[in-house]
């Protein structure tokens, strides 16, 4: 099996474009191991201090492993990612971070250590000490090469990358829009737990080891990221996202993708707007990662199967 080793600087990237050079060339239905680093970039380690935080240089954050370039993907196709098992690392960290997230400026640096042991992430100390958080572990960021131009790591898009939706694990499928020859994949920002909406900006951040199929699917155009996901409470479900400078636009977005892949199962697009407002959960996946924010509509897979099944997945 094909491995990428993202530890190594010369695998890794700070920037979202079309003119980058892959670093490894792949058949589509891949399967592919791809050792990801925390979103620190290896800048905080299990014994660092609040103090460190001063001391990040940010421009080393979030740095993505790849770009993978998958044969015969190509504009216009839909690149899927099964992501078949994740593992992170035995420890991780959160951070306040004074002029980020979603009430910046409010508090002051801070930084937690977790000790993660029997998928229970916990801490000691008085700050939090004593809480323990059950681990599930996802990619904040998987995306494809953009159309044109360069783009900061941070901000998502419609190409995918940064959008913190927890709901990318292990046995999820994400489907992306492919807008460059060969896809040009990339993987990054290993999170162990987050709540949705990442609101203080960072989750619990770890190292992680990903095990990935990669498939290319013709004559299936997406506008925005998709994906096959559970959740405990619901199953398998569908996922829908919309990404946008504007919440209420990515609600928005949201939902009209969720209405154009309903129509795949059948049904129209009334019908499709009713069952988002009777049975579709829409919440807010994103919400740091200005200026951009990630909505998602999640259905249950299994009303939309009520109908008929999609052929092409």
């Amino acid at each position: 099996m094909m491995k990428l080793n993202g530890l190594d600087e010369r695998n890794i990237h700070f920037k979202w474009s079309p003119s980058l050079k892959p670093v490894l060339y792949v058949d589509d239905e891949q399967e592919l191991i791809v050792k990801i680093p925390d979103s620190s970039t290896l800048q905080i380690n299990r014994n660092s201090s609040t103090d460190d935080m001063s001391r990040i240089d940010s421009s080393k954050l979030d740095a993505a492993v790849g770009p993978i370039y998958v044969n015969g993907a190509a504009p216009g196709d839909v690149l899927e990612v099964k992501i078949m098992d994740l593992s992170v690392a035995d420890w991780g960290w959160t951070g306040i971070i004074k002029n980020f997230g979603f009430l910046k400026g409010m508090f002051e640096n801070r930084l937690v250590i977790w000790d993660i042991k029997d998928g229970i992430a916990s801490t000691s100390g008085d700050f939090l000490g004593g809480v323990n958080i059950q681990i599930s572990p996802f990619l904040g960021i998987i995306g494809v090469a953009p159309s044109e131009g360069d783009h900061p790591m941070i901000p998502p898009q419609s190409f995918g990358g940064n959008m913190d939706n927890k709901l990318l694990k292990k046995g999820a499928s994400v489907f992306l829009p492919v807008y460059r020859e060969g896809a040009m994949l990339s993987l990054a920002d290993p999170h162990a737990a987050q709540g949705d909406g990442e609101v203080c900006g960072t989750a619990i951040e770890s190292i992680a080891e990903a095990k990935i199929f990669i498939k290319v699917h013709k004559n299936m155009r997406i506008k925005y990221p998709r994906a096959f996901s559970s959740e405990e409470h619901s199953g398998e479900v569908i996922v829908a996202m919309g990404i946008h400078c504007d919440l209420l636009t990515a609600a928005k977005e949201s939902i009209l993708n969720m209405i154009e892949e309903l129509k795949l199962y059948g049904f129209s697009a009334d019908e499709s707007y009713m069952l988002c407002s009777v049975a579709g959960n829409l919440r807010i996946s994103e919400i740091v990662d200005e200026p951009n924010f990630v909505v998602s509509t999640v259905l249950a897979k299994e009303i939309a199967m009520s109908r008929k099944w999609r052929s092409q997945v």
